[in-house]
């Protein structure tokens, strides 16, 4: 998620996000980075769970499969 993309969506939650970044600004628009950061690393992990938390299946490779899934999942927030 870019800066840009988290401004936007805090725009369309309400909040005032001014264009002429002033030290304020920018201090509140870093804000928004983390927390945008930290609801999406929750996401993944809540998302990652579910595919864990799959039924086990008799066959090895769809629990391989499982694992792999949630690993991947996981893996997304150390792309930049």
């Amino acid at each position: 998620m870019t800066r840009d993309d988290i401004i936007k969506m805090a725009r369309e939650a309400g909040f005032n996000v001014s264009e002429n970044a002033s030290f304020a600004d920018a201090i509140f628009i870093s804000m928004l980075y983390r927390f945008a950061a930290l609801v999406a690393a929750a996401e993944r992990e809540a998302c990652a769970r579910v595919v864990e938390d799959v039924e086990p299946s008799l066959s090895p490779i769809i629990n391989m499969a499982n694992r792999l899934a949630a690993a991947v999942i996981r893996a997304r927030g150390q792309q930049q």
